[in-house]
């Protein structure tokens, strides 16, 4: 049914090393009712050449270039205005989904009546090597989220139906995460799959990989998108540190 389309959401950025790997794990989904909308940040690269050569064969990839380098809260937040999908899911150019992740994912939000999911997910460096699994916890309100993200942005799917259109705040880094919070305030709690659906490449170079760089994007979150005070940032920002060290 076109009501129950599946709009995948793709920010691009000098992809081509991964790109083709991405999108052949949406092709091989089970569940084929999606459209994947990949937005070029003016990638210097040939990665729109690769995106380019799959739209030849497969009409439902979609290709939007921004006029110039904007990051990826305003790619993202472009392909949720261009989505025609009930529900919106999201994929970076450099990860992957497991070939059931839509199906079962989508199975369990209708069975539970939820409005917004995530699932585990395994994890692999630059060469594909295995790094192990991290599963979240099973619950998932405002306050627990405030301490840890543990939500995967390749693992979220929010169902527009439900709760509208929803965009990530426009900062640099960890647009995700603040998204996922303005969620979980007004539905103030759901569920996740413990069961890996996905799988997240760590990158030499990425945020998650520089502890420091991260630890300060969350602190931006508590006091600049989230607008919390000292006390509670430092309460939060407690737990995220305990977390973090737990984690890793």
């Amino acid at each position: 049914m076109q009501n129950d389309l599946v709009s995948i959401i793709t920010p691009s950025y000098n992809s081509e090393k991964f790109i083709a790997k991405t999108i052949e794990s949406i092709i091989n989904q089970t569940c084929e009712n999606w459209e994947m909308i990949i937005v070029d940040d003016c990638s210097p690269d040939n990665s729109n050449e690769i995106i380019e050569n799959y739209m030849q064969k497969e009409k439902r990839i979609k290709l939007i270039k921004l006029k110039k380098n904007s990051g990826p809260a305003i790619a993202r937040n472009m392909a949720i205005e261009q989505a025609k999908g009930r529900f919106i899911a999201f994929l970076d150019a450099d990860d992957i989904w497991l070939p059931e992740k839509l199906e079962k994912q989508l199975l369990f939000m209708k069975e539970n009546d939820l409005s917004f999911t995530y699932s585990a997910y395994r994890l692999i460096d630059e060469e594909d090597n295995d790094l192990g699994v991290f599963i979240p916890p099973v619950l998932a309100d405002y306050s627990s989220l405030l301490k840890t993200n543990f939500i995967g942005c390749l693992t979220a799917i929010y169902d527009t139906n439900k709760i509208g259109k929803m965009y990530m705040p426009n900062i640099l880094k960890r647009q995700d995460y603040g998204l996922w919070l303005k969620i979980l305030k007004q539905i103030k709690s759901t569920k996740g799959i413990t069961e890996p659906l996905a799988i997240y490449r760590i990158r030499k170079n990425s945020v998650s990989s520089n502890k420091l760089k991260a630890a300060m994007y969350q602190w931006k979150i508590y006091r600049e998108v989230e607008k919390l005070n000292i006390f509670q940032s430092m309460y939060y920002f407690m737990n995220y540190a305990y977390y973090g060290l737990k984690k890793y």
